[in-house]
């Protein structure tokens, strides 16, 4: 099972950016791996916000289509979502996720809070 680690998040104002990274740190075959950001709003249940296939191939929730990006670095086991023209309903928890191709465990990260606020 993958252990991933999130970094990245913050405070910023309505409009703003911000890139957050989720390393994994235990080793496996990163690039066997499906990876995803997930959010979770307060009082909300988590929702998908952006996933990345094995073969790079972006999927987005549509309320972030033309505002976030999602990439991945198989070399340096990270995948890292850049999230442009936020808004305060942006605002949550954002966990990183990561499913193996074939058997094997899915694994989610500890989470890292953004906050968007004037």
């Amino acid at each position: 099972q993958a252990q991933l680690v999130e970094s990245g998040g913050g405070l910023v104002q309505p409009g703003g950016s911000l890139n957050l990274s989720c390393v994994e740190t235990r080793g496996v075959i990163f690039s066997h791996y499906w990876m995803a950001w997930y959010y979770q709003a307060p009082g909300k249940q988590r929702e998908l916000v952006a996933r990345i296939s094995i073969g790079g191939n972006p999927e987005y929730a549509d309320s972030v289509k033309g505002r976030f990006k999602i990439s991945r670095d198989n070399r340096e086991s990270t995948v890292t979502l850049q999230m442009n023209r936020l808004t305060p309903e942006d605002s949550g928890i954002y966990y990183c996720h990561s499913r193996p191709v074939g058997s094997g465990s899915d694994a989610w990260g500890k989470g890292t809070l953004v906050f968007v606020s004037s």
